[in-house]
């Protein structure tokens, strides 16, 4: 059997590079650990870490096709975020102009959690630690 140690990184393309850099950044505080542009194929890259530990590779490509995000497509779902108070994160991503869902309790841990999306429409969710 394969002997995974753990996800080392996750790799997002979007649209509109300098909105969702800011985005990542600014909003949801990830932070930048290097940016390249490569010319070769017209495209940014930039490698975003959480609390010094990279998990985001953020991509740039010219005319990308849209990816369907609702009604739910095969794919990754989405992406969560631990935190240890889900009504601050609430709160926070609100008053940053961000359009979230109501906050919801898992029937099976009894955890709380909400979504809302990246602004390619990425879903995301922020998840009770």
């Amino acid at each position: 059997m394969l002997q995974l140690k753990k996800i080392h990184h996750i790799a997002i393309i979007c649209s509109d590079y300098p909105v969702s850099k800011a985005f990542y950044t600014e909003v949801l505080g990830l932070t930048l650990q290097q940016e390249v542009y490569r010319e070769e194929r017209q495209s940014y890259k930039a490698d975003l870490a959480l609390h010094g530990n990279y998990v985001i590779e953020l991509f740039s490509f010219p005319n990308v096709p849209a990816r369907l995000s609702f009604p739910e497509a095969a794919g990754l779902r989405h992406l969560a975020f631990a935190v240890e108070s889900v009504a601050a994160a609430h709160e926070e991503l609100m008053k940053a102009g961000v359009e979230v869902q109501e906050i919801r309790t898992d029937e099976h841990t009894g955890k709380r959690f909400f979504f809302f999306s990246d602004p390619d429409g990425l879903p995301l969710e922020i998840y009770e630690e």
